[in-house]
């Protein structure tokens, strides 16, 4: 029978379950979890990791495949016309012959002549469509025997202009200048530059050309042949150029007003990443497509000639540095000028200068001599060219390092893959079509002048031209047209939010469903005390 107990208990007792020292620790860990899983939703790259960035909607968004496709069908038929007319032209360069024995028995009969000169010839009428001219020599020896030459060798150029009257005008003395040139021989002698003229004062130039050096040569080698070449552009193709940079210049103007207004009713805080870059690609283009170049043939100056390279290594080097740009402020949004954007303005300003001076120190000089040549008459050309090609490996190095993160990082948030792959494939389809024409058609030297680079290659036609300029204005139109904003209303709709939470909030990568700023920074799964409990 139980006492009567003045114990409030009543005579019962109760006791919680300790657990022992293991539940004891693993309840202070979890509190350690709880409060470290409220900054959780802040650490990157989860996919509720908040971003403050906000865009307007891309066209892009709201594209089905089959669209998609037809834009890169756009690009591809667009781009093949362009070529198809190219085929179809008249041949970039064109040359005249002239045979430089037949020039020696009005001067010297003696077997060494050949080996000395002086050759005097007399240049086919030119006009302002012909732009430059490049006068050429080729030599051909017997006795080779299999042997690699490299001979150095001095050449002296006289230059005199015939005016309206049909009086010489002198415009280079002989005795002013000597010359070295490198004959290199591996089965066959190349070609090599006497003299350049990068605009033309007059219709007719008498050239006389004498050699030092050879006779030696000559004598074990016995020259058999010697050939000079008045190289110029096609007057042909210098119309075909100006009408096509006309209509560029002009497709671009119209296609820049259209993406300008339609970017006009949004706040530029609120345009995307793209949408801003592109706003600048788009000048850049129209001073690509070079609106002066006309006054190249109005007046006699080097000036067209510069703004028109000037323009030109721009352009390229902004679309470069708008691809660093691109896969790198995809995954991040804390883009600050010392940290985000000096790093890629150094590399690729590393790459514009060496770009510019090859494009311009040959003119340059060749403007006070005709008969200067960069790659033997100046010891720090090919200092300047590794310094570009140096630069232009860690450019790509830094690309290819920024793609694979961009990829790793957001590769499972559908707009933001939607977005990579767009551009990843437009990008590489660009540099596939540009590099095949650069290595077959032009070489390593296509930073100078006008894409004519080396004058021993052989130009068929003007599709080169038309392959380069095509590919660049329809690359940066296709861009302009998946960028702009979409097609609904801006009172329906205004702005979505650049960011992988909002871009794994919405389920369907085919209906876009806007947030709002707070809803966008709460994490995918909610913990229980967050819902609504019945």
């Amino acid at each position: 029978m139980p006492t009567k107990s003045d114990n409030p208990t009543f005579g019962y007792t109760y006791h919680l379950p300790t657990g022992g020292w293991s539940a004891k620790l693993r309840n202070v860990l979890s509190q350690f979890s709880d409060i470290f899983s409220e900054f959780d939703k802040y650490i990157a790259p989860a996919y509720h990791h908040d971003r403050c960035e906000r865009s307007v909607q891309m066209r892009l968004y709201s594209m089905h495949k089959r669209e998609l496709c037809a834009v890169f069908m756009t690009f591809f038929i667009s781009f093949g016309l362009g070529i198809f007319v190219g085929v179809a032209g008249p041949p970039i360069t064109m040359s005249t012959a002239v045979d430089g024995i037949s020039l020696l028995p009005k001067y010297n009969n003696t077997s060494k002549s050949i080996a000395t000169g002086p050759f005097i010839m007399k240049t086919p009428k030119l006009s302002t469509y012909s732009q430059q001219l490049w006068i050429i020599a080729k030599l051909s020896i017997e006795n080779m025997d299999g042997e690699i030459i490299d001979k150095l060798f001095g050449v002296s150029v006289a230059l005199s202009g015939l005016s309206e009257e049909h009086k010489p005008v002198t415009v280079l003395d002989i005795n002013s200048n000597n010359r070295s040139r490198h004959l290199k021989c591996e089965k066959r002698c190349d070609e090599f530059v006497v003299a350049h003229l990068g605009y033309l004062d007059f219709t007719h130039y008498i050239v006389a050309v004498k050699f030092y050096g050879l006779e030696a040569f000559h004598s074990r080698y016995n020259i058999n042949e010697l050939l000079f070449y008045f190289k110029t552009y096609n007057p042909s193709f210098t119309q075909i150029e100006i009408w096509f940079r006309f209509i560029f210049l002009i497709s671009t103007f119209i296609i820049t007003i259209w993406y300008q207004n339609s970017l006009r009713k949004y706040p530029m805080c609120n345009w995307s990443i793209e949408q801003k870059w592109i706003s600048w690609l788009l000048p850049l283009l129209m001073a690509y497509d070079n609106p002066v170049f006309p006054m190249s043939f109005l007046i006699n100056s080097w000036l067209p000639g510069m703004i028109d390279a000037f323009a030109q290594t721009t352009f390229i080097c902004a679309l470069l540095m708008f691809w660093l740009c691109i896969y790198h402020g995809l995954r991040q949004n804390d883009r600050h000028a010392l940290t985000f954007y000096f790093p890629k303005c150094f590399i690729v300003f590393m790459m514009w200068l060496p770009a510019m001076i090859l494009a311009t120190w040959g003119r340059i000089y060749e403007l006070q001599d005709p008969t200067f040549d960069p790659t033997v008459d100046t010891s720090n050309f090919y200092v300047v060219k590794a310094f570009f090609y140096i630069f232009g490996i860690i450019y790509f190095m830094y690309l290819s390092s920024l793609m694979l993160r961009a990829y790793s990082e957001l590769r499972s948030m559908p707009y933001f893959v939607l977005r990579l792959r767009f551009l990843t494939l437009l990008v590489l389809i660009v540099l596939l079509i540009t590099s095949i024409v650069t290595l077959l058609r032009y070489g390593v030297g296509v930073l100078e002048d006008s894409f004519v680079a080396r004058l021993n290659t052989h130009y068929s036609n003007s599709s080169e031209f038309m392959c380069f300029y095509g590919v660049l204005n329809f690359y940066v139109y296709t861009m302009a047209y998946v960028y702009s904003p979409g097609t609904k209303d801006v009172h329906d709709i205004v702005i979505t939010k650049d960011n992988p939470a909002f871009s794994m909030i919405n389920d369907s990568d085919e209906d876009v469903i806007y947030g709002s700023e707070e809803e966008s920074r709460q994490p995918l799964t909610q913990t229980r005390n967050d819902d609504d409990s019945d």
